[in-house]
């Protein structure tokens, strides 16, 4: 009996830790926004953008530059963060991999194929290029992510063979958007590197709502593998032994991934490192359990991408810094972290 009350003393603790540390996390994100919605050329207080959200105080010129230009901005930054935060958290969990992430496997280079291929050849398309990129962006993510599946498939899906199967389809699109480059205009060239680039500017509320529409889709149906996901953890002969239907979870992730991908590239291009570094820092602070883990890793990315938004306008006022950049600057040196301390973690 004392063994029990003892279990449950430290369950109990370690769910009002983890409690706190979302907490904490979702303070982090409010702070975050607000900053980043006064952040910028026409510099605003903290105290004066809250003012605004709230309603507290009306000044026309005040909302306009909140409302208008710069919350769609600030909350496209949260949303896209917490997708590649989500999608990177389950790559790693079905591939078994700390080094795996949507941009890592070709997912993200697929997107970018896709973009490219309409801004050289788009002329001939019924669509208008503002339309066209980002179904392109999202058409190619998902064939990325079905070609990994299916390659990966050839040996039975495991884990090895979906991660060399990324590897491979990573660079056969960085190959063929390559190729594009060379043979494009000097304006599509130009075109093409700033969307690679990643920024956040050309974020709209209708944008804004169709990426929060599919979120708000897709996230309730990964949450319910949530313990599914945790299980894979253990293995796939153990998760097996569990009741877990290994195959049919990893499928429903690779879904997942493609469709979040694919939805949050599509209208800022590709950002990369997000999704690798944001699945670690939720797991370094709330353990394995998928239930916590992934909402976790959710506010992390939506963090971190807020965070490299404020960066990117604070680097160099007035210009638009490529928010692809600050994110790469960042996640190079965890990256290369990862790398030396794969070995000695318990992947």
């Amino acid at each position: 009996m004392a063994g029990v009350t003892a279990a449950q003393a430290d369950w109990t603790r370690r769910a009002a830790r983890r409690g706190v540390v979302l907490a904490s996390g979702a303070g982090l994100l409010a702070l975050c926004l607000v900053i980043d919605v006064a952040t910028g050329p026409a510099m605003l207080s903290p105290a004066t953008v809250a003012a605004s959200l709230s309603g507290l105080a009306r000044d026309p010129m005040v909302d306009a530059i909140v409302w208008a230009i710069r919350l769609p901005v600030a909350l496209m930054a949260l949303l896209v963060g917490a997708a590649l935060g989500l999608t990177g958290a389950v790559m790693q969990t079905i591939l078994n991999n700390p080094l795996a992430s949507s941009y890592t496997l070709g997912v993200s280079a697929g997107a970018g194929f896709g973009a490219a291929l309409v801004i050289v050849f788009g002329a001939a398309l019924p669509l208008a290029e503002a339309q066209a990129v980002p179904l392109a962006a999202f058409a190619f993510a998902a064939l990325a992510c079905a070609g990994v599946w299916l390659l990966g498939g050839i040996r039975g899906a495991t884990p090895e063979s979906l991660v060399l199967a990324g590897i491979a389809l990573m660079f056969l699109f960085q190959s063929l958007l390559a190729l594009l480059q060379f043979i494009a205009s000097p304006e599509a060239l130009q075109q093409i590197v700033f969307w690679l680039f990643g920024s956040l500017q050309r974020a709209t509320w209708p944008k804004l709502a169709l990426v929060a529409a599919v979120l708000a889709v897709a996230v309730p149906l990964l949450m319910r593998d949530a313990w599914g996901l945790t299980a894979l953890r253990l293995g796939d002969e153990r998760a097996a032994a569990l009741g877990v239907r290994v195959r049919g979870v990893r499928f429903r992730g690779f879904v997942f991934v493609s469709v979040a991908t694919g939805v949050a590239v599509a209208f800022v291009g590709t950002i990369g490192f997000i999704g690798l570094v944001a699945p670690h820092v939720a797991r370094m602070l709330l353990g394995e359990d998928q239930r916590v883990m992934l909402p976790g890793a959710a506010v992390a990315g939506a963090v971190l991408l807020s965070a490299a938004s404020i960066v990117s306008k604070t680097v160099s006022p007035g210009a638009l810094f490529p928010i692809g950049i600050v994110t790469a600057l960042i996640g190079v040196p965890c990256f290369a972290w990862l790398i030396v301390t794969a070995r000695r973690s318990h992947w």
